[in-house]
């Protein structure tokens, strides 16, 4: 399905992206595995070599000015073209909006909504740009392209104790469809897959003990068990999805069979907020 693309998927070393990549890879495309840990990144390189797929490593902080077009060029060095953006990295930090401070909210649009931003600027001159040199000689685009960026149902809905990253993942949306508008008649698509409750360690267990360092402070993440299971039950399908499932709905997106289908948000949720 994927076969001479080469996909660059952020966040790709652990959860929903690496399955994501992982998934990518099975289906014939090259694939860049972006992270800010070099060891998960590298685990899920080994592992798509391990089954007979093509993958290499960036490690960089996606929230850096200067690491979205470090990643597109070491990309571009390594497999000589960009086929497919996902926009996946990110985590949450909780708190009540009358208590979140400034650090706080800006950290969580940095990452979800101000990083897909820079990152979408930075593959424009090796998407838009090149099929707009296609279009001119041939007629028409000479290479597959789009874009998919992750947001979610606390962005559409809101959600308690979440006024950052709802705030940031409505955003994504926007921004996604004004892409499509852009890029659209370049024939590149943009859309968005808005996850609800997936397995994750943003939504593991609270009392786990999952962390993640922001600015030199530790984080935690994760949901208290009592409100997970509050959760579960407002979803039709009765459970969380695991990585695996979200990742399908960001390959469908990209696949060949969504290739009339841009600016649009799809929700992968189990039927939650139906």
């Amino acid at each position: 399905m994927f076969e001479n693309q080469v996909a660059v998927i952020t966040g790709a070393g652990r959860g929903i992206g690496a399955a994501a990549a992982r998934l990518f890879a099975k289906y014939g495309a090259r694939v860049v595995v972006s992270d800010l840990d070099t060891e998960p990144a590298k685990e899920v390189v080994a592992k798509i070599k391990q089954a007979g797929g093509e993958a290499t490593a960036v490690i960089g902080d996606v929230t850096q000015p200067d690491f979205p077009d470090q990643l597109m060029q070491s990309t571009i060095e390594t497999f000589g073209k960009i086929n497919i953006l996902v926009n996946n990295a990110g985590y949450t930090w909780d708190g009540m909006a009358h208590k979140m401070t400034d650090r706080q909210w800006q950290a969580i649009l940095d990452v979800h909504l101000t990083a897909p931003f820079r990152l979408i600027r930075a593959a424009a001159p090796y998407m838009r740009d090149l099929a707009k040199r296609e279009i001119a000689q041939y007629g028409h685009p000479q290479e597959p392209r789009c874009i998919v960026n992750v947001s979610s149902t606390s962005g559409l809905h809101g959600n308690i104790g979440q006024a950052n990253y709802a705030a940031a993942k409505m955003g994504i949306v926007g921004l996604t469809k004004t892409i499509a508008k852009e890029w659209g008649g370049f024939g590149i698509r943009c859309n968005a897959v808005a996850f609800g409750f997936i397995d994750t360690r943003l939504t593991r267990p609270k009392e786990e003990g999952h962390t993640i360092t922001v600015q030199g402070q530790q984080v935690r993440l994760g949901i208290p068990e009592n409100l997970r299971q509050m959760a579960h039950a407002f979803i039709p399908l009765g459970r969380p999805a695991t990585p695996e499932e979200a990742a399908g709905g960001i390959l469908l997106l990209a696949s060949p069979l969504a290739a009339y289908i841009t600016g649009h948000t799809l929700e992968v949720t189990g039927g939650a907020g139906i």
